[in-house]
């Protein structure tokens, strides 16, 4: 293997590296907003010309939705491990404005991070893997083993089109081994494989009462409030404990033992935990710890809530409408399905007389848990170790990456997860960052895991 040169070539071209990052981070592909459409296909366009300029052969591939960009290489032969890289070129919504330091699509360094909408969800995550690629081919003239990059333009917005993409193209795709970057490592310096993500179930509630809003002087007390209705039944998801109180939601929850050993590895602290989020305190499920609550127990949040007059000075109306978005993050091997039924129907039963509810679900995901042996195992934990001088710790993931099981399924091969994030990185916040170090170790560990998959 010629790691000392294509390290060497990753130091010397890492200013033009981060200048490209840039080009790619000022482009606002914010796949949730129709007018963005035309700055989404603008992304993927000058992705597919990024991955030309590193040797793939790229292409944009059509869906119903935004464009899949599609890059190819499979210059090893039939004989060689073929290992499919997966990302997302679409970013979250940046609103508020207001809340950033610095404009989200104009990106810039500060005590050592990259700020910007996308920073590290997932454009440089993405890219690190394309400059890795680059750098073998500049080196050496060639890749160790077969790749194939599937970059989608819609993860932000449920990945709707990319599923049927791939059962279209599941010949074409094939691979032995799948890797994914989009997610965080659990501290500075520590490189991370990720072990489980949680699966998602996402619904809106809507509550109706009286045909329009009502003088709550004249007409409190004497019809039903949709906005108390709608309390009533938020509150109702928990116990005083932080226990979820909607029937059979733990069925199917597995105990947290497994997971306990590799949690006490974790260096990870409390207090600065709570610093991060801002809290006066902390608070979970009872008889759990805070890791445990994040990678290893359900949740059901309320995400947002909408009902009467919430303007500057009072206005007393009684509001006719009232509504909350809730998500409910999944653990192996809950059935998003099965929460959804369980969902819908604790709240039609606690939904008060006098109000007409409705429940639906807006798009759902399923939990995943990762395979921590064989080959692929091994050869990730080797490029971590080699870009980062350390071994790699395991950790679950408190989000969610639906797509990842849909590539288990789909291709039947296995998927590492090795992300280069860090706690409080804000991926769906004002002031989005990366850290530049794991922008730099990232990509020699995605150039080093591409010779130990072929040593392997």
């Amino acid at each position: 293997m010629d790691t000392n040169r294509i390290d060497a070539y990753i130091d010397e071209n890492l200013p033009r590296f981060r200048e490209e990052l840039f080009e790619f981070l000022g482009i606002p592909s914010v796949s949730a907003r129709s007018e963005r459409k035309a700055d989404v296909r603008r992304a993927a366009a000058w992705l597919a010309d990024r991955m030309r300029a590193a040797g793939l052969d790229a292409a944009i591939e059509e869906t119903a939705g935004h464009p899949v960009v599609l890059g190819e290489w499979r210059g090893a032969g039939p004989d060689a491990p073929t290992v499919l890289i997966y990302g997302h070129y679409d970013v979250q919504p940046a609103e508020p404005l207001e809340l950033w330091t610095s404009p989200p699509f104009e990106p810039t360094i500060r005590d050592g991070r990259i700020y910007a909408r996308g920073a590290v969800d997932d454009k440089g995550q993405l890219f690190l893997h394309v400059k890795a690629i680059e750098a073998h081919m500049r080196t050496t003239g060639r890749l160790p083993v077969n790749v194939v990059v599937v970059a989608e333009g819609e993860e932000e917005v449920g990945s709707e089109n990319l599923v049927p993409f791939l059962e279209a193209n599941a010949a074409r795709l094939r691979a032995d081994a799948i890797v994914v970057s989009d997610s965080s490592m659990v501290a500075p310096g520590v490189p991370t494989i990720g072990a489980s993500l949680r699966g998602i179930s996402y619904f809106q509630i809507d509550v109706r009462g009286p045909a329009q809003d009502l003088h709550s002087g004249s007409y409190g007390g004497a019809v039903m409030n949709p906005a108390t209705a709608l309390a009533r039944i938020t509150a109702s998801f928990h116990d005083a404990d932080g226990r979820i109180q909607i029937p059979g939601f733990y069925d199917d929850v597995r105990p947290p033992e497994e997971m306990r050993e590799q949690i006490a590895r974790v260096p990870f602290s409390e207090e600065a935990f709570r610093e991060e989020t801002g809290s006066p305190a902390l608070f979970g499920e009872k008889g759990f710890g805070t890791l445990e609550r994040l990678w290893v127990r359900p949740t059901c949040e309320v995400n947002g809530l909408l009902s009467g007059y919430t303007g500057e000075g009072s206005k007393t109306v009684l509001p006719s409408t009232a509504m909350a978005k809730v998500s409910c993050r999944l653990v192996p091997d809950q059935d998003p399905a099965r929460i959804a039924e369980l969902f819908i129907a604790h709240v039609r039963r606690v939904a008060p007389p006098g109000v007409v509810v409705d429940v639906r679900e807006l798009h759902s995901g399923k939990p995943w848990r990762a395979r921590l042996e064989g080959p692929l195992h091994e050869a990730g934990a080797r490029a971590l170790e080699h870009a980062f001088g350390r071994a790699p710790v395991l950790a679950g993931e408190g989000g969610s990456i639906p797509i990842v099981s849909d590539f288990e399924r789909v291709l039947g091969a296995p998927v590492l997860l090795m992300g280069f994030g860090l706690p409080g990185e804000n991926a769906h916040a004002p002031d989005e960052w990366m850290s530049l170090e794991n922008f730099e170790k990232g990509t020699h560990a995605a150039a080093a895991l591409l010779s130990e998959l072929a040593a392997r």
